[in-house]
């Protein structure tokens, strides 16, 4: 398990040619998600998984939302920055269905205040579960997170229910540069251990 988790490493450069079927990588994610952690076994976390023009829909619908509020002047390194998201075969959105937070918030109001942040935490796992499977599949992938921004356009355009709360977006494809050298701080600084 440690090999898989260490092969999960950001690319930025996507390409749209997958090593695996469409179909296979949708069910990757989905059993990624389904085996995730969640706290009372709450599943909460949801995903839309999105292929080809969908996708790149998606990045359109971003790049609109940034060019709103970005300066002309700074608009132009956005404006890549998405273009190469959407140069990927696909993107994964994450969502926490709020409905389950609050039937849990309603049946054991002792945890009330902590149900939110253990579905955060849940989307967090299914982030790292997706993203690992992913790379050991050998399909690139990188984190983002453009909402609340694109909320509104996002559930217009693929009929979100209500409930469901964007957490992050994953663009993925084909990987088309290599990974560069990844740096740790000093585990003197990062951890402790008590015997």
């Amino acid at each position: 398990m440690l090999d898989h988790l260490k092969k999960r490493r950001t690319q930025y450069a996507l390409g749209k040619q997958l090593p695996i079927a469409e179909s296979a990588v949708e069910e990757l994610i989905r059993e990624a998600i389904r085996h995730s952690p969640s706290s009372f076994n709450s599943q909460s976390s949801r995903a839309i998984i999105l292929f080809g023009k969908q996708s790149d829909a998606l990045w359109s619908i971003a790049k609109d939302a940034l060019q709103a509020i970005v300066p002309a002047a700074d608009f132009p390194a956005t404006a890549a920055r998405i273009e190469g998201f959407a140069k990927g075969a696909g993107t994964v959105l994450f969502f926490e269905d709020q409905d389950v937070v609050k039937s849990l918030q309603a049946q054991f109001p002792l945890y009330a205040d902590n149900f939110p942040i253990w579905s955060e935490q849940s989307s967090g796992m299914a982030q790292l579960a997706v993203w690992t499977v992913l790379a050991n599949a050998g399909i690139g992938a990188s984190l983002q997170h453009y909402n609340p921004l694109i909320n509104a356009g996002v559930s217009k355009t693929w009929d979100v229910p209500a409930s469901w709360t964007l957490r992050a977006q994953m663009p993925f494809g084909s990987n088309e540069a290599p990974f560069p050298e990844k740096a740790f701080m000093d585990d003197q600084v990062r951890f402790r251990t008590y015997r």
